[in-house]
């Protein structure tokens, strides 16, 4: 984890379930004998194991400990990843107006160490001004949602990107569709200062953003935004996050997230480097 930031429970949460699954996998027990001899229900192993438990019970894991053998320094490891993954992120009241998966990318979002963003049509949300976001809200929410709701999932997002602040902020790197400088969100002004708010953000050394020019053709990602989130430690593994209409999934299996690296990669080859993408942006928000 990066120094200076609170430990996510979603990470730990996440830390713990890979850890169950791996002692289960390594004694050669299958579900449901872990549950038989624990006199459990046949899911809850599994359950444990998958990291959607909200607040993931010590006592369970000090019996899993027991069944696998595990003592000393490693068991106490394992409880106290119990123990931190029952914790509430700053995100806990807003958890009821957002949906699982997007407060477990949260949760991860805020331990990553280094964030890889690829946008064909908005602002990666952490670039985002508050006027921009507000427009975007507005804009995809029913006409019906309550003024209150709008201004909370502002709030989210601003809160979100704290995580580029201070000594130890994270690492981002984004590519944004040359249609995200183009497309007017919330009308000339709000865009315009948009614009300019990206400009600033891009002097910081933590912040790289490539604009990927409409010249550019076909390209790694046509019709795919996503996100990859690396951690510091090696035992937290990268996972890519994919947000689409019909909700939102998370990709995890390590060959699977290594091909939206590889692309990524590939898309940073071919985008505007950081010298002409300012002139592009600049250029916008004298135009607009």
């Amino acid at each position: 984890m990066p120094d200076g930031r609170e430990p996510s429970p979603t990470v730990r949460r996440r830390r713990l379930a890979a850890e169950l699954r791996r002692l289960r996998e390594d004694r050669g027990l299958t579900a449901s004998e872990v549950a038989k001899q624990l006199t459990w229900g046949d899911s809850k192993p599994l359950y444990l194991e998958s990291g959607q438990g909200v607040r993931p019970d010590p006592n369970d894991v000090r019996l899993l400990c027991g069944l696998y053998g595990v003592t000393g320094a490693e068991r106490d490891e394992l409880i106290q990843f119990a123990l931190d993954g029952r914790l509430r992120g700053w995100w806990h009241p807003y958890r009821k107006m957002l949906s699982r998966t997007y407060t477990t990318y949260i949760g991860l979002e805020a331990e990553a160490a280094e964030i890889l963003s690829f946008e064909e049509s908005i602002f990666p949300g952490l670039l985002q001004t508050e006027d921009y976001t507000r427009a975007l809200i507005i804009g995809a929410e029913p006409p019906t949602t309550a003024a209150a709701e709008i201004e909370s999932r502002v709030s989210v997002r601003v809160q979100r990107q704290r995580i580029l602040d201070g000594a130890e902020a994270a690492r981002l790197w984004a590519v944004i569709d040359e249609s995200v400088i183009r497309r007017t969100v919330g009308g000339p002004d709000v865009m315009r200062a948009q614009l300019e708010h990206l400009l600033k953000l891009m002097e910081r050394p933590n912040i790289t953003v490539q604009v990927m020019p409409f010249s550019a053709g076909a390209h790694a990602a046509v019709a795919s935004s996503f996100t990859v989130l690396r951690f510091t430690d090696s035992a937290d593994a990268p996972a890519t996050y994919v947000e689409t209409i019909a909700g939102e999934l998370f990709v995890e299996e390590p060959s699977e997230v290594t091909q939206y690296e590889e692309a990524f990669e590939r898309l940073k080859k071919t985008a505007l480097g950081e010298t002409d993408t300012i002139a592009v942006v600049a250029a916008a928000a004298a135009t607009i």
